[in-house]
């Protein structure tokens, strides 16, 4: 879980970060920024979801 808040923590930050560095000193690139949020915990999901798959073939193998 912890790994979880740290890597969502840290993409966030750069997704803030690029966001902003896209849309100029104007305003915040909000729909840039979240969309890349969005990736980030798309991403963390499928991986927990290979994580829990595997586990699961494992377990279920042995008979």
């Amino acid at each position: 879980m912890k790994r979880l808040a740290t890597s969502l923590t840290f993409f966030l930050v750069l997704s803030l970060v690029i966001g902003y560095l896209v849309s100029g000193p104007g305003f915040m690139d909000w729909g840039v920024a979240g969309g890349l949020f969005a990736v980030a915990i798309a991403g963390e999901c499928f991986r927990f979801w290979l994580r829990r798959n595997r586990a699961k073939k494992r377990d279920s193998s042995s008979v």
